[in-house]
């Protein structure tokens, strides 16, 4: 499958294979499952857009009789349905609990007893709030709330008649002790809350990355979030490039930047950041941004990249989603440099002398029609139930929990349905979807083995 994924794309910076001590094997797709387009949470408005990031809640991954696991996922969606303009919907997790079953034959299964192999249910809801108990809300941010308490500028609507913060949700981590950071697009900013959704910090970026009237700007946003397993460093990727350093053209905006925060001291410090060439389309050299990372050893990361083809685009034939590996052991760290200001560390998509990017190896296709027909699903063709979805974006791992197997893990993946669904509720009003059918919240499971994984800090 290796040897597919790579057929797809153009790698720039591409490690040739990763070392045979830390050689990862992708096993194959073991289960899938899926909530209904047009289902329910808690507040009323349809549950939708769940795949935009997705963490396993600590301590929940169990191993019953009979091979299967239990657990509970935390997902989050992004801002809501939104086609004509933005909608006040406030930023939000949910828990849902699952029973997975997975599945090693060879046969092909049809697609509803494929679904039994991943059953979820949603649990429940909590709402994100700023530091006075105010909703945070999806509407987009044409204002800022000035400086105060500690927080920088902040996104709202409007600071006289909408002073809320503006959150369009993207990255997902849960702390050992419930609180919980997310990584937005508005800001783009990265906020800190408790265990209840309420605001306790928010970290801005560097000045490259912060979007401004004139000069530089940046309209990428951290769509990857991860944290090391002991809860000290906090690391975000953008996107892709920012626009200074060739975001303007999807030809050029491959050098995107991961920013390394030591979180453990009161006030969160920028201790690291790394460029990393993301993959193009072989034919027109077009990048396929990333939309999660997961943290492996310190180095080496999971990366979700891919194209927006699938249920919910308007071409059902995807030729790049994958969950690969880049890695920073050898790459130079920037941070602190000009590079955090108004110089491009790639300017029209050529890299700075003297920076070293990050290595990406290319791992897991999601695409891979001989593993999803297993499961009754498909890539290309038809507009079903069955075909892949087109947005791919939270990714979480678990421990198979296997003595004769310590290093092999289960890949969670989760889809984004952009609350795709003819029967929605939204804010309070029902809803359509203009794109004219429904499109289910998608979830792929695939073992893995990872050597590079120090053991036990995965569960």
């Amino acid at each position: 499958m290796l040897a597919t994924v790579a057929l797809s794309i153009l790698l720039f910076g591409s490690s040739p294979a990763l070392s045979k001590a830390t050689d990862p094997v992708n096993k194959g797709l073991v289960a899938f499952g899926y909530i209904p387009a047009n289902a329910r949470e808690s507040t009323g408005d349809t549950l939708g857009g769940i795949g935009s990031a997705i963490a396993l809640k600590a301590g929940s991954f169990t191993k019953g009789k009979n091979g299967t696991f239990k657990g509970t996922l935390v997902v989050q969606p992004d801002r809501g349905y939104n086609v004509d303009e933005t909608v006040d919907y406030q930023g939000r997790q949910h828990y849902v609990n699952f029973v997975l079953k997975p599945y090693y034959g060879t046969a092909s299964l049809s697609f509803a007893d494929a679904a039994k192999t991943l059953q979820l249910s949603y649990k429940k809801t909590i709402l994100y709030k700023d530091r006075k108990g105010k909703a945070t809300t999806g509407l987009d941010p044409v204002s800022v709330r000035p400086a105060s308490g500690g927080d920088p500028i902040l996104p709202v609507p409007n600071v006289k008649t909408k002073n809320q913060i503006s959150l369009d949700s993207e990255g997902l981590v849960l702390s050992r002790d419930g609180s919980f950071w997310i990584s937005d697009e508005y800001g783009p900013y990265i906020y800190h809350f408790s265990e209840k959704g309420h605001l306790l910090d928010v970290i801005q970026p560097p000045p490259a990355v912060v979007p401004r009237i004139g000069g530089a700007v940046n309209f990428t946003s951290f769509e990857g979030l991860t944290a090391s397993p002991d809860g000290h460093k906090l690391y975000a990727m953008l996107q892709s490039s920012t626009m200074q350093d060739g975001g303007t053209d999807d030809t050029t905006s491959r050098n995107t930047r991961l920013f390394v925060y030591d979180i453990k001291r009161h006030v969160p410090k920028l201790i690291g950041e790394y460029v990393v060439p993301l993959p193009q389309t072989a034919k027109k050299h077009k990048t396929l941004a990333q939309s999660d990372i997961h943290y492996l050893d310190g180095h080496k990361f999971l990366v979700l990249s891919r194209d927006g083809h699938g249920n919910g685009d308007d071409e059902s034939q995807s030729d790049y989603k994958s969950v690969d590996i880049f890695d920073i052991s050898g790459a130079t760290d920037i941070h602190g440099a000009q590079y955090d200001n108004s110089t491009a560390v790639s300017p029209d998509g050529v890299l700075a002398a003297g920076v070293t990017p990050a290595t990406y190896t290319p791992f897991i296709s999601l695409i891979d029609n001989s593993q999803l027909n297993r499961f009754g699903l498909h890539n290309g063709g038809d507009f079903d139930q069955q075909l892949i979805a087109a947005k791919w974006e939270g990714t979480a791992l678990a421990s198979c929990q296997e003595s004769k197997y310590p290093d092999d893990y289960f890949l969670f993946v989760a889809a984004d349905n952009d609350f795709n669904t003819l029967d929605g509720t939204m804010v309070g009003q029902p809803y359509s979807t203009s794109y004219g059918k429904d499109v289910d919240n998608q979830f792929l499971v695939y073992r893995v083995t990872l050597p590079m994984v120090p053991r036990g800090s995965i569960h």
